[in-house]
């Protein structure tokens, strides 16, 4: 008979992280209803300027350079080389727009400028890619939900697709209680979450499942509390080897990745809280057990008829 053993007691706070996840969603939803999310210009539409230089700019200065001119929310970035800078611009387009970019940064630059083009993105686009976006977010939930539901049980993908909604409605409340921009990178960082954080819930669905199956003594909380610290060290790992490229990507990834390191960052820390909380909690409260979990018994074959 298998010994239960436990490290760390995490089910013994559930009922204190479940009361935390709960407030952090309210207050995520009400800021979404009241602040809403400032969306990007992909979303809301605004001016492309780009620009050549001659040798490579300072990005920064460049930034400086043209809302000292009078522009507002601008974002200045490499595009394709480092000498040739796509400038975003929210006001809306008109024919002479490239040619004052152009004039803000020749008062200060010492070499060449090339104006390579200016264009309008238009609203309804940026319409079109929210409302896809967020038909791929629901896609996505429907699919997982599904899936897991087939590969272990409908308890399972019930308390899966909790820990994702989770993750994905605590990172937008934090783009709306700061007033991030949220553009098309952040929205692929918040799909790139939704995967992260299955994978890590899929994981430990899978100890808590082959343990209800192995061991036989315990009750259900024991019973995930030994899965929770048998692939703690393997969740630590994995989040922490994360966190450290996205360490480097938000020091030194420079503007047009920066929104897309803070999403993932948020998304990491809170879809690994969620895997050991949200996920396991939610299981206990549909009452998991091992009659769940059971695997059928194929009917045995019926003896030979003997002479």
């Amino acid at each position: 008979m298998s010994r239960i053993n436990r490290s760390i007691d995490f089910m013994a706070k559930r009922k204190i992280a479940g009361y935390i996840s709960a407030i952090l969603v309210v207050l995520s939803l009400v800021s979404l209803a009241v602040n809403q999310l400032k969306l990007g210009l992909d979303f809301t539409g605004g001016t492309l300027v780009e620009v050549s230089f001659q040798q490579a700019p300072e990005l920064n200065d460049l930034r400086k350079e043209l809302e000292i001119a009078g522009f507002d929310d601008v974002t200045v970035q490499n595009f394709g080389s480092d000498r040739d800078v796509l400038v975003r611009l929210g006001q809306g387009f008109s024919p002479t727009v490239g040619d004052s970019v152009l004039s803000a940064i020749k008062q200060n630059a010492s070499y060449n400028v090339e104006l390579k083009r200016a264009e309008f993105v238009g609203a309804q686009v940026g319409e079109e890619l929210r409302d896809q976006g967020g038909l791929g977010m629901l896609l996505a939930l429907g699919l997982v939900m599904a899936y897991v539901a087939f590969r272990f049980q409908l308890k399972f993908s019930v308390a899966a697709v909790s820990a994702l909604a989770h993750d994905v409605i605590i990172m937008l409340g934090l783009f709306s209680v700061l007033q991030l921009d949220f553009d098309l990178t952040v929205l692929a960082a918040v799909l790139a979450v939704i995967g992260y954080s299955l994978n890590d819930t899929i994981v430990v669905a899978d100890r808590i499942r082959e343990n209800f199956r192995r061991l036989r003594t315990g009750t259900p909380t024991d019973i995930v509390n030994v899965s929770l610290n048998q692939t703690l060290g393997r969740t630590l790992i994995t989040s922490l080897t994360t966190l450290l490229v996205l360490l480097a990507l938000f020091f030194f990834g420079g503007e047009l990745i920066h929104n897309f390191a803070v999403a993932l960052l948020v998304g990491v820390v809170v879809g690994t809280y969620s895997s050991i909380y949200v996920a396991a909690n939610v299981l206990l409260a549909l009452k998991v057990d091992r009659d769940d979990l059971i695997v059928p018994e194929k009917e045995g074959l019926e003896e030979d008829d003997r002479p």
